[in-house]
């Protein structure tokens, strides 16, 4: 018995699907989600049999680069982007944190000199597993998690 749909099929665009539930419009500001020209269908607690409940959001016609992935990877885990042409699947793309993030988050640390001046944030990425991240400029280390995003 085929169950009806709870959001509407896409024609063609992404689907970020697995969002934790209290991390969407995390991913909508992040993404700039608001100014879309295009359509942009957001699905807030919807069950989920790996997750219990999720989130979902499906962009027309919108394909995301690299460094957006990089910038959603920061919001939460195993997110993953869904890209649909003819309204079939043609690639899933597991969100993964990268090596280095910029421009991404704040540094921790009031006295870093990139809270101080005019360029952008840079982080290594320490401890994949456990989200540590380490600022380029003072050294200071932190939790992915707990970073403030720019």
């Amino acid at each position: 018995m085929k169950k009806e749909l709870q959001v509407a099929a896409l024609e063609n665009g992404t689907v970020i699907d697995h969002i934790p539930t209290e991390k969407l419009f995390d991913v909508v500001n992040l993404l700039h989600l608001q100014e879309m020209k295009t359509p942009v269908t957001i699905g807030y607690n919807l069950e989920s049999q790996k997750m219990g409940c999720k989130g979902i959001i499906k962009v027309a016609n919108k394909f995301f680069n690299d460094e957006e992935m990089s910038r959603l990877s920061v919001i939460a885990k195993n997110m993953q982007l869904i890209i649909i042409n003819n309204y079939e699947v043609v690639e899933k793309k597991d969100v993964n944190v990268p090596d280095e993030l910029k421009g991404i988050v704040r540094c921790s640390n009031p006295k870093c000199i990139c809270n101080n001046e005019p360029m952008p944030t840079h982080f290594k990425v320490t401890d994949k597993i456990r989200g540590i991240i380490k600022c380029h400029y003072c050294e200071k280390e932190q939790e992915l998690t707990k970073a403030q995003l720019l």
